[in-house]
C-alpha cells in the first residue's frame, strides 16, 4: 500500500482542476500546468480534494499510485507558488549576468556561456555571484538548474564552481610535502 498515495490532494481556493479522463490540468494564479495519469490510477475529484486508487494489483500500478498523486500534488503547488532553485558561483573571477532574458555565465572558460531561459523559466541575478532559477514546473526548475550546474560542477579541493546554495561540498586534503 502506497502511504503517499492514500493521502487526498486538497484543492486549494484559487485553483481549479479539470479532469477528462486521465488527464489532469491544473490552472491557478501562475498559470497552467498539465499531467496525464497512467490507466493504472483512477482520478476521483471530491469536493475540494483530488484521490487516487490503483485499479488494480499490479506492480506498475502501485508504483504509479504515490507518482501520480504526488506530480498533481506539485502542479497545484506550482501554480500557487512557484518553485525556485538557487545556485551560487564560487571561484575568482566567476560571475553571472542577464543580458536581456539570456543568462551569461563567466566561468573561467576563454568564452562566455549565455543560456536562453526555457519556456516558462526566468532567471534572477541578485548579486553576480547568485543566480536565481524560477518557474511553476518542479522539474523544468530542476532540469535548468542542474544545467547550469554541469557547466562547471564544483571541484573537491578548492571548491570552486557552480553550487547549490543547500549544497555541502565535500573537500578533499592537497598534495602533502
Amino acid at each position: 500500500m502506497s502511504r503517499i498515495g492514500k493521502k487526498a490532494v486538497p484543492i486549494p481556493s484559487g485553483v481549479s482542476v479539470t479532469l477528462a479522463g486521465q488527464a489532469i490540468t491544473v490552472k491557478g494564479p501562475k498559470g497552467q500546468l498539465a499531467y496525464t495519469a497512467p490507466e493504472e490510477i483512477e482520478v476521483a475529484q471530491e469536493g475540494g480534494q483530488l484521490t487516487f486508487a490503483p485499479r488494480n494489483d499490479s506492480q506498475r500500478a502501485a508504483a504509479m499510485w504515490g507518482l501520480s498523486r504526488t506530480l498533481t500534488a506539485n502542479m497545484i503547488e506550482g501554480v500557487t507558488k512557484g518553485y525556485e532553485e538557487v545556485l551560487e558561483l564560487v571561484g575568482v573571477g566567476y560571475r553571472a549576468a542577464l543580458k536581456g532574458r539570456d543568462l551569461s555565465l563567466q566561468l573561467g572558460f576563454s568564452h562566455d556561456v549565455d543560456m536562453p531561459p526555457p519556456a516558462g523559466i526566468t532567471f534572477a541575478v541578485p548579486r553576480p555571484v547568485e543566480i536565481r532559477v524560477s518557474g511553476i514546473d518542479k522539474q523544468l526548475v530542476g532540469e535548468v538548474a542542474a544545467r547550469i550546474r554541469r557547466i562547471r560542477p564544483p571541484e573537491p579541493y578548492k571548491g570552486k564552481g557552480v553550487r547549490y546554495a543547500s549544497e555541502a561540498v565535500r573537500r578533499k586534503e592537497g598534495k602533502k610535502k
